[in-house]
């Protein structure tokens, strides 16, 4: 097993910028989740987020990974390990999908302002707007640009000591997530803004744009129907955003509604990336329980390898499935009858509902791996389209360097000498 031995400071000095959430060794929603752009969860617990409590970490959250004992462990490291050296690899070689870097900053100052309110260096605290197992979320303002920031804080003690797998602690997945968020940048995806931490303190900052509007099955609460139309609008961002981690080799690991914010003008920004992983070229093979029981694929159910990339969709299937009729597509009495009902029933869906929907519905969650549908073909299904057309493919800060370094090499190559 693979044990973490960075220091949030050395990931920091990578060179680039990422943000995190609290999911590993989960304790459950009694804290509440934020509110307004960190809403809380419309799930029914505990099928759809396997907890642990802060005293059971020795245990295995949704998070850990399976030892199947498979002959290929020897050529195979675990998710883990190949996730942290494919990412220190990027960041040694520059390879960051980032035009603006992260701020970075090893000093924190705890005060006050004239009005007694708390502050962490130029950030005045408002209050309090979510939990989790690891830290806090706080709404911040700036004094120096006016602007509001949702900053979550850790305490590094805490995450060195909360084991979440044996040899493994809690920083090493915060680190995972630190390291995987550094490499990132799209409008459909939350952006970190600022990483502050002094190695001389024990507190340490994320400071996170602030997504000011709810979370996509937010305001009417279960059974939630969204109508086709914001449902639509909603799966072009979210397909538009997973298209862009799959092309950069991250999995997501958790799509599900809870993890989907929408600011105050419509647009979904894709959250918490406790779980993810990155891989190398296509190799997006994966063995390690779901990060949410009820939007898990068919496949990870059965505790054997599987691809990444097919279980993202499948969860993007789930979500849309809630988006529009309100419910889970699978759900049963048990954690193992929801595994069960996954693995073996059929999709049911109502016999009114559009065929160009159902069509999509049903692709999306073909049980069959091989055979579902991509995202790619989700971005150009007749019911996506709609009256926007396909799904734009979005120009990231990587691809346009590599496009502008090609055209300079093509012309060095043609220019006569």
């Amino acid at each position: 097993m693979f044990v973490m031995m960075h220091s949030v400071h050395e990931v920091a000095e990578m060179g680039c910028c990422g943000c995190f959430g609290f999911s590993f060794a989960r304790k459950s929603d009694k804290v509440g989740r934020p509110n307004r752009g960190y809403g809380k969860s419309w799930s029914r617990e505990p099928l759809l987020q396997q907890e642990v409590e802060e005293g059971e970490v020795d245990g295995f959250d949704s998070g850990d990974i399976i030892d199947t004992g498979t002959e290929d462990d020897e050529v195979c490291h675990s998710p883990v390990k190949r996730s942290e050296e494919i990412l220190m690899d990027r960041a040694q070689n520059g390879l960051i999908c980032r035009e603006i870097p992260v701020k970075e900053t090893h000093k924190v100052v705890r005060t006050e302002d004239e009005d007694g309110n708390k502050m962490v260096n130029e950030y005045a605290r408002e209050y309090k707007i979510g939990a989790g197992s690891y830290g806090k979320v706080v709404l911040y303002k700036s004094c120096t640009d006016g602007k509001y920031y949702a900053i979550k804080a850790f305490h590094k003690s805490h995450l060195l000591k909360l084991r979440v797998a044996p040899g493994e602690t809690a920083m090493g997945d915060v680190l995972r997530e630190v390291s995987i968020m550094k490499m990132l940048c799209h409008p459909n995806i939350v952006n970190l803004i600022e990483v502050i931490d002094d190695p001389a303190a024990d507190h340490f900052y994320m400071v996170l744009e602030y997504v000011e509007g709810k979370w996509v099955c937010e305001g009417s609460g279960p059974p939630c129907v969204l109508g086709e139309n914001k449902a639509r609008e909603y799966l072009r961002d979210i397909v538009s955003g997973l298209m862009y981690l799959h092309s950069h080799n991250i999995i997501h690991g958790d799509i599900k509604p809870d993890n989907l914010l929408v600011t105050a003008s419509g647009r979904v920004k894709i959250g918490d990336f406790s779980v993810s992983q990155a891989f190398e070229d296509d190799n997006d093979k994966l063995r390690r329980s779901p990060g949410t029981p009820v939007f898990t694929a068919p496949e990870c159910c059965l505790g054997e390898r599987y691809h990444g990339k097919a279980a993202d969709t499948w969860a993007v299937g789930v979500t849309l499935y809630c988006m529009i009729l309100g419910k889970y597509p699978f759900l049963g009495d048990t954690l193992q009858d929801t595994y069960d009902k996954i693995v073996n029933n059929p999709i049911i869906l109502p016999d009114d509902m559009n065929p160009l929907l159902k069509n999509l519905v049903e692709g999306l969650l073909c049980k069959d791996p091989t055979q579902r549908m991509t995202l790619e073909n989700v971005s150009q299904h007749e019911w996506v389209i709609g009256n926007e057309g396909p799904i734009p493919e979005y120009s990231c800060w990587c691809q346009r360097q590599k496009l502008q370094k090609d055209v300079c090499e093509e012309s060095a190559e043609d220019t006569p000498t």
